[in-house]
């Protein structure tokens, strides 16, 4: 078998890692094959060097939360000024109108702007599925591909409408069995399991407000037969609980409880509204959090309790949750929105190294992986390289803090899977301007709600 040339990623100015590895990375193949001390040289044999010396690197950031079809509705007006519910009401009607090529636009332009922002993994919570739209992770999967990403794809769904006392319309609404066989057919056809999987399929019903218990019920047996993991919105608002007690006579976990969702399969986007006995039962269960701090912030849902659920043993990780309530898919960004919010509710003496490992490390164990996530021999090379020769740099001194509070937001190069994946700032072979006007076409169509019925093309 012939060797794999090797790369040194020699001498940067800042690295992200538990142990030394002040001179650098060896990167073989897709993975880190050695980590260089201060003052040494690889012991590995390589023939090719990089000199990260303008370079701070972190493990490629993994994001646990999003909704890229959302990227087609940012900053809309009647949206704008709204908390969750009313948010959703106002913009449910618009998705119902969602068509195949405004979905692969929205998609790549989700996954370009997480990219330049260092994210090498991404989780995507999908769950809208009106007419036409039946291949929609099938297009999401493509996508992922074509940029060269890893990405975590969970088929959503909404199986509980309006007539029945659901907060969606009924155009987004599907049958169980159709939902069921769609996600038997994912798993079958994509889910990855083995070590460096670049694409794994989760299943995960929207939100106790928008399915049904037998759609949680069900899923969670179809997750369980093929192992795969589960998600789902919870306790991201009062509203929601307020539901959850009137309608089913519990509180959103004891009702995740009760159809059979509480377990480290499991991992909850938002995760705010938890009081301390739920938290050490999600502790004790192994259930996962994804905290989605920009968002929380922009709807004025709440401030998690990050630090007591990581104590209590809960995984954490970071997602910047759907574009149309963060209006962004930056993830570097994010970082530094969560490391502030939890300093609000904690102190200033959470560390910025710790909100990164939610953002790395973290993000990973929420989405049940071991081989990401961290800047450790036997890892794939998963790397971010950000710069910090801009003016908002000027005068600082430690380059890893340097990175949230002087504001990085985007990074200069990204390594997946040992290939580069930005350069300079840029992604190769990506048409930024063509990509950024069949998107705003899209959006401006979404919109415009007096426009004619829909077209499949």
């Amino acid at each position: 078998m012939p060797n794999i040339t090797a790369l040194w990623i020699k001498n940067p100015q800042g690295i992200l890692s538990s142990t030394d590895a002040a001179n650098g990375i060896v990167v073989q193949g897709n993975k880190i094959v050695e980590l260089v001390p201060t003052g040494a040289v690889p012991t590995t044999a390589y023939t090719q060097v990089f000199d990260a010396s303008k370079h701070v690197i972190t493990p490629g950031l993994v994001n646990t939360h999003h909704h890229f079809y959302q990227t087609l509705t940012r900053a809309w007006g009647p949206a704008a000024n709204a908390p969750l519910f009313p948010w959703l009401q106002n913009l449910y009607k618009v998705w119902a109108r969602l068509t195949p090529d405004a979905l692969d636009a929205a998609v790549r332009v989700a996954l370009a702007e997480l990219l330049l922002s260092g994210c090498t993994t991404a989780a995507d919570h999908h769950y809208l599925f009106p007419e036409g739209m039946d291949e929609s992770i099938d297009i999401e999967v493509a996508a992922v591909r074509d940029f060269g990403m890893r990405a975590t794809l969970t088929r959503g769904s909404m199986t509980l409408g309006e007539k029945d006392g659901g907060l969606p319309p009924q155009s987004t609404v599907q049958d169980l069995d159709v939902v069921l066989a769609d996600s038997q057919r994912l798993i079958e056809k994509y889910h990855q399991s083995e070590e460096g999987a670049t694409i794994q399929i989760a299943l995960a019903p929207c939100s106790p407000f928008s399915v049904t218990t037998d759609a949680m019920r069900e899923s969670a047996k179809l997750a369980e037969k093929y192992g795969v993991r589960l998600h789902t919105h919870l306790a991201e608002t009062l509203d929601e609980e307020e539901f959850c007690l009137e309608r089913f006579g519990l509180r959103p976990l004891d009702y995740l409880d009760s159809v059979g969702w509480l377990g480290p399969q499991t991992w909850l986007g938002h995760g705010i509204h938890f009081n301390a006995d739920e938290i050490q039962q999600l502790g004790a269960a192994g259930t996962a959090v994804a905290h989605c701090a920009t968002s929380n912030m922009r709807l004025a849902s709440g401030i998690a309790r990050v630090l007591e659920l990581e104590a209590a043993g809960v995984p954490v990780g970071l997602g910047v949750d759907g574009s149309a309530s963060n209006d962004g898919s930056n993830m570097i960004l994010e970082v530094r929105q969560a490391l502030y919010l939890q300093r609000l509710r904690y102190g200033a003496d959470v560390p910025v190294q710790r909100a990164l490992n939610w953002a790395t490390a973290g993000s990973a164990k929420v989405l049940g992986r071991s081989d990401i996530g961290k800047i450790e021999v036997g890892m794939q090379a998963d790397l971010a390289f950000f710069t910090t020769d801009e003016l908002r740099f000027s005068g600082s001194h430690d380059p890893i803090a340097a990175l949230l509070l002087c504001g990085a937001d985007k990074a200069d190069r990204v390594m997946v899977a040992g290939q580069w994946r930005v350069v300079d700032g840029a992604i190769p072979g990506l048409d930024l301007p063509e990509l950024i006007h069949r998107h705003t076409k899209h959006a401006k169509a979404l919109v415009d709600l007096d426009a004619p019925v829909r077209q499949y093309a």
